[in-house]
């Protein structure tokens, strides 16, 4: 194990890495809960989504460690579960078409991780884009746990106002909220986790919470009938590019981000990337067949970086924790139905993405005014391929307008004609 892991050569040994994995599963655990509770709240049967998210997250943190070895752990990303339930939603398409793009997105990203282009694109697309996209996201699942929370309420005059505090489920939410906060703020490693915990208890004895059983044999692993032909139907090509793009830069970002924290990268370049991406690509894969949202590398894994992780059997160690969270299906399903236990998760996550705003050049109008559109419209309009398609129609815009056109990519002049005309003859929701 120790020359399979390179233990030694890296600095670290077992304990460590078992004590970084535990670390890592704790801070990211909430994801057990909130996407089931995100998707079957959009139609996806809570079971489904449950046994999905866990073998996505088995195989591809299997697949990270064993042929990436790198303390990374997989699992189906935040937001793009929530643009999932915004495209049934306001679309009005099913769920199985939607997984169906899902698909898709996870296919032509598994391909694209074999090649040059992903770098091709990764290296064309500028860093206000990268940013303001994930700073949308953010926002935007922000906004879905005040809404599921009850805090933002709809509002005829204004679309949406503040809730009433005094109502039982808002005020819980608002108590988990602050108690999350400050185990946050005093930095006590597996925040949202233990906040998700303690408002459970909380709502189970205020009769909120109705558990019929804690422990329960796996849901039955089956392949999900998802519709291919309603992709093309209904014309979901752009969702399907905003599920490809997303989790290209998600994924990428990450990898790169804890490999930076890790001290693995040599010379600038992450070795091994191109095994490490189709560790997630191959989960993501695998979710859409069974029923989840794309797959995206953790930035809680950095949890585990800072607890000593260095190698893959760090992201073993989260793979078999995953493993034995499958037989406590019923525990989960009951706090799922209570959206003042998972909605404190998804606002303070949403802070977390806001991170990279601080590198946007905001004194120079051509980069914050394309950045700020993403951030403002993915929200505004319950949509995360809007954002991407405004963000790529107005930065080339702005640059030509500037002079500087000779410093935008050709392949960003492509998607910004792509994305107009997507937007004014196949309207993205």
């Amino acid at each position: 194990m120790k020359s399979f892991f390179k233990l030694e050569e890296l600095n670290t040994n077992v304990y460590t890495e078992t004590m970084a994995g535990l670390t890592t599963f704790v801070t990211m655990a909430y994801i057990i809960i909130v996407n089931p509770s995100i998707l079957s709240a959009a139609g996806v049967p809570f079971d489904q989504v449950f046994i999905a998210t866990i073998a996505s997250a088995v195989v591809g943190t299997l697949i990270m460690a064993l042929f990436a070895n790198y303390p990374i752990a997989i699992a189906p990303g935040m937001g793009m579960n929530a643009y999932f339930a915004s495209v049934v939603a306001v679309q009005g398409v099913s769920y199985q078409t939607v997984l169906g793009a899902v698909f898709f997105a996870s296919v032509l990203f598994l391909l694209l991780a074999m090649t040059k282009f992903r770098e091709l694109l990764l290296d064309s697309i500028p860093v206000p884009l990268k940013i303001g996209i994930t700073a949308g996201i953010g926002l935007f699942i922000a906004f879905l746990g005040l809404r599921m929370s009850g805090i933002v309420v709809p509002d005829e005059s204004t679309f949406v106002a503040f809730g009433d505090v005094t109502e039982p489920m808002t005020a819980l939410a608002i108590g988990g909220i602050f108690l999350t906060l400050i185990l946050t703020a005093r930095n006590v490693r597996g925040a949202l986790f233990i906040g998700m915990f303690m408002t459970a208890i909380v709502a189970y004895f205020l009769g909120m919470l109705e558990v019929d059983g804690i422990v329960s044999l796996p849901p039955s692993l089956v392949f999900f009938d998802f519709d291919l032909a309603g992709v093309f139907t209904h014309g979901l090509y752009g969702v399907i590019f905003a599920f490809l793009l997303v989790t290209i830069f998600d994924t990428t970002g990450t990898m790169i981000g804890v490999a930076e924290q890790a001290g693995l990268m040599k010379n600038g370049h992450l070795p091994r990337a191109s095994a490490a991406l189709t560790a997630d690509a191959v989960a993501s894969t695998i979710g859409a067949s069974l029923g989840s949202t794309p797959s995206s590398a953790y930035v809680e894994s950095s949890a585990g970086v800072a607890a000593g992780g260095r190698t893959g059997l760090t992201s073993i160690v989260v793979a078999i924790l995953f493993v034995f969270a499958l037989f406590f299906s019923p525990i989960v399903a009951a706090i799922a139905e209570v959206p003042a236990i998972t909605a404190p998760a998804l606002i303070i996550v949403g802070s977390y993405m806001m991170n990279g705003l601080a590198k946007v050049r905001w004194n120079e109008f051509d980069e914050a005014f394309p950045t700020f559109a993403i951030i403002l419209t993915m929200p505004l309009t319950s949509s995360i391929a809007t954002g991407i398609a405004m963000g790529f129609i107005i930065y080339p815009l702005l640059k030509v307008a500037s002079g500087k056109a000779k410093t935008v990519p050709a392949i960003i002049y492509l998607f910004g004609i792509i994305f107009t005309i997507q937007l004014i003859f196949f309207p993205m929701h």
